[in-house]
């Protein structure tokens, strides 16, 4: 027993002193280990260090935005670290801590997940468009049935200008899951129009006559042919429908609109010039019992049998 006098008292160190050697004993029993942790430490700062530099990288080359280059980068870089932890903690014997650590990430993630569902999933859409490139700001798109210019996007939602003016903001995971037009990606555009001329008309004429008016008045890719195709018998007319492509640099909204108006004047034009009629609605009434008699022959007939004298 080791005793020690101080202002007469008498301290007893002997606990400590048996705490501190069970400490050593348990510091030597695992020395090995610790020492394994050690270099396992020291190797995974190394390779965090160099992944971390390519984890930059690739983060540029998948992405152009610089938020979500520093986003996807950090999120790979600790998902390393994390690992790296717990191989320390699995050499170091802890694995009762290590199982303690998961299964309490495990349930503050589903509770993280349920309770903030709608946030989650616009955030991880958000990466999604733009790893994908789907479209960038300044494009015309069409989703959810709204068409616009883009113009931001965040890991929310992605800001249009509608083309009547207003700022819609839609929510990532609706562009993700729903059907989605970029008019610019291709830069490509037709212009589809839909006629009809009436039952007495010459068809190759008729045909002949539009694919002119069109070459003639209208802006378009002359690289393509200007198409007509024939498509129903209607109730009053013949139908058709005309095709061309515009010229890759004028796609813009106000070029289409203005390269279908000025399609529609030509074609109009056109055919008031060579008496081609586009017809209204015609309805053709059929009078008799059996029908197939028009109206002046039967009130011939019924004056015919009328008695003399009689109104």
């Amino acid at each position: 027993m080791f005793l020690f006098k101080l202002f007469g008292l008498e301290l007893d160190f002997a606990p400590l002193t048996e705490e501190l050697k069970d400490w050593w004993e348990a510091v030597l029993h695992h020395l090995p280990n610790i020492i394994l942790a050690l270099i396992v430490a020291v190797i995974g700062y190394v390779v965090a260090s160099f992944l971390k530099k390519y984890f930059d990288k690739l983060s540029r080359r998948l992405v152009r935005d610089r938020t979500i280059q520093l986003l996807v980068s950090s999120i790979l870089t600790s998902v390393l670290v994390i690992i790296i932890m717990m191989l320390i903690l699995s050499v170091l014997n802890l694995t009762g801590v290590v199982n303690t650590i998961v299964g309490a990430a495990g349930v503050i993630g589903l509770a993280l997940s349920l309770a903030f569902q709608d946030p989650i999933l616009n955030f991880f859409s958000g990466i999604l468009l733009t790893i994908k490139h789907l479209f960038e700001v300044g494009d015309l798109i069409e989703v959810e049935g709204y068409m616009g210019i883009v113009k931001e996007i965040n890991l929310r939602h992605t800001s249009i200008q509608t083309l009547q003016g207003q700022d819609v903001m839609i929510p990532n995971r609706i562009v993700a899951q729903n059907p989605l037009k970029n008019y610019n990606s291709l830069r490509m555009r037709r212009v589809d129009l839909e006629c009809g001329v009436s039952y007495g008309d010459d068809l190759g004429k008729v045909k002949e006559v539009t694919i002119k008016a069109i070459k003639d008045n209208v802006e378009y890719d002359e690289k393509r042919d200007v198409q007509l195709f024939f498509t129903e018998f209607g109730d009053s007319s013949v139908n058709y429908s005309v095709r061309f492509w515009l010229d890759q640099a004028k796609t813009a909204q106000p070029d289409y609109l203005r390269a279908k108006s000025d399609a529609i004047m030509a074609i109009f034009n056109a055919y008031n010039d060579n008496d081609i009629m586009i017809p209204f609605p015609i309805r053709t009434l059929d009078f008799g019992i059996k029908g197939g008699e028009k109206l002046n022959e039967m009130l011939t007939h019924a004056d015919a049998g009328r008695p003399v004298g009689k109104n």
